[in-house]
């Protein structure tokens, strides 16, 4: 109330009435409707959103159907044992405490979110999301006990990722170092438990929103520390800048994610839900708080100086308004670039290092690349093993890698995932991403407007920022940024869901 009362906000709709009257948006609009007849008749663009037959044929077949069976065998036991001692259960109060909880364990993962992903690096311990998601499946179980319909959702988590992820235990299998790769196991164990409870949590709309919520607390709280350490400031780091070539950059902020560029990862998987919120939010206020977390997120993402992460973003913001509103695209183009001459000096000169191959960030790169295809060519079936552990003692045992810096891993997503996954878990990666990002599409151009919808499109926007920046940088280097990005995944296939309901609902 007292924002439509204030001045800004009468202020604001002078302006937009003056703009909704004006040339300027009649031409802008124009453009737009143009822009969503070519991808209406499109040819290119009806084949990447086409679904591939395997997708298709998965939600049938026999394997979705003994996959889900074992993996929903425990919740039909409980269920079995709730109808047989029915009575007893309804005259214990803590049954009904924890079905009531089992219930609404897409909040408790909204709150286990908000305290997961604030924990400070030096804190921080992997163990952390194995126990909060094993938890979550525990008090889902809860749910299902004296509930039927409430399973684990095999179906709409597709057949990719399914091949993805058993690929991981083949790399574990054949790794040059068994034991150094068990270790990375856990890790992805608790991405796909990541997945498969927050796929099979979200029922409602309220449901998704809070997950997303949760996901901007972490983008508030990580990103007014990295403004407070700017303002308090951050010594410049040599391995991270050449001075050479970005004379006179300040420190890069990392927030408590001990490295700038893994902070930027968390931001661009994030911001496009945040922004997702600030379209789908019905009060003015609850946009208001979304808007000032997005722009605050904006500025620590700029503070970061991570080139790969910005060129990711850009490319998530064009996807984001591609899939929700076609027809803004030109307005969005000449609004990005009217902003270009107001970016500070130290990001422009930032921005035009990317291609100098004298930046020695740049130059640094190609050693690894070379070690990582060496990796490919002596071992493209298998690779070298799960995680980077095993990689850096195979690369280091063969010799593989020429250069000062220690290798780390091949700063690029989709090489280090080949070199430690092999064949099969590169194919799945790529599959299970492009499944995603083109079911995500298909079904915002099919679906009408909604929350489900709009936080689609920033789910799927953000896959896309992700696959991008994932080009010079590997995203999974962190468990918690690799738990992040499996749960931006997850909130997709959440969405894709929710949106095909409301889509029978209305036929």
């Amino acid at each position: 109330m007292l924002l439509r009362e204030s001045y800004i906000y009468h202020l604001w709709a002078v302006l937009c009435g003056v703009y909704y009257d004006s040339t300027l948006h009649r031409c802008l609009a124009a453009v737009g409707s143009w822009c969503n007849r070519q991808i209406d008749t499109s040819a290119l663009l009806r084949v990447l959103c086409r679904e591939g037959v395997v997708a298709r044929a998965w939600e049938d077949s026999f394997l979705c159907r003994l996959l889900s069976g074992i993996i929903n065998f425990p919740a039909w036991l409980l269920h079995r044992l709730y109808s047989a001692l029915q009575l007893t259960f309804a005259d214990s109060f803590f049954s009904r405490l924890a079905f009531a909880m089992g219930d609404e364990t897409a909040i408790a993962q909204s709150w286990l979110i908000m305290l997961l992903w604030v924990i400070p690096f030096s804190r921080w311990n992997n163990a952390y999301t194995l126990m909060a998601f094993a938890f979550l499946l525990v008090l889902f179980h809860a749910g299902a006990m004296h509930t039927r319909s409430f399973r684990l959702d095999v179906r709409s988590i597709g057949f990719y990722p399914l091949v993805l992820f058993g690929s991981m235990f083949l790399a574990v299998a054949f790794s040059y170092a068994p034991s150094l790769s068990l270790r990375f196991l856990v890790y992805h164990i608790s991405a796909a438990l990541c997945v498969l409870v927050t796929v099979s949590a979200v029922r409602c709309t309220e449901d998704l929103k809070r997950l997303v919520a949760g996901g901007g607390f972490c983008v508030l709280v990580s990103s007014l520390y990295g403004v407070y350490q700017r303002i308090q400031g951050v010594e410049v780091n040599e391995s991270y800048v050449d001075l050479t070539v970005n004379e006179g950059m300040p420190g890069r902020v990392e927030s408590f994610f001990d490295n700038p560029n893994t902070f930027a990862e968390v931001l661009i998987l994030l911001l496009p839900l945040v922004l997702a919120l600030i379209l789908c939010s019905r009060r003015p206020f609850s946009r208001l708080v979304a808007c000032g977390v997005f722009a605050v997120g904006i500025v620590a993402l700029g503070m970061t100086y991570s080139r790969a992460s910005w060129v990711g973003m850009a490319c998530a913001m064009v996807v984001m308004v591609f899939l929700w509103k076609p027809k803004l695209i030109p307005a969005f183009v000449v609004l990005s670039i009217l902003c270009v001459p107001f970016l500070p000096d130290t990001i422009w000169h930032r921005i035009l290092t990317i291609t100098n191959t004298s930046d020695s960030s740049t130059a640094s790169r190609i050693p690894l690349y070379e070690a990582a295809i060496e990796v490919i060519r002596k071992s493209p079936i298998s690779g070298a093993g799960l995680g980077t552990a095993a990689t850096q003692a195979y690369i280091s045992d063969f010799n593989l890698y020429h250069a000062q810096a220690p290798f780390v891993h091949a700063h690029n997503f989709f090489l280090e995932v080949w070199i430690e996954a092999g064949l099969l878990g590169i194919v799945g990666f790529v599959s299970a991403m492009l499944w995603n990002i083109k079911k995500a599409a298909h079904t915002v151009r099919h679906c009408r407007p909604s929350a489900a919808r709009t936080i689609t499109c920033g789910a799927c926007a953000a896959m896309c920022g992700a696959m991008v920046c994932g080009l010079a940088d590997y995203l999974w280097n962190y468990p918690r940024v690799m738990c992040i990005f499996w749960f931006v995944f997850a909130v997709g296939i959440a969405g894709i869901k929710l949106c095909r309901q409301e889509m029978k609902e209305q036929t």
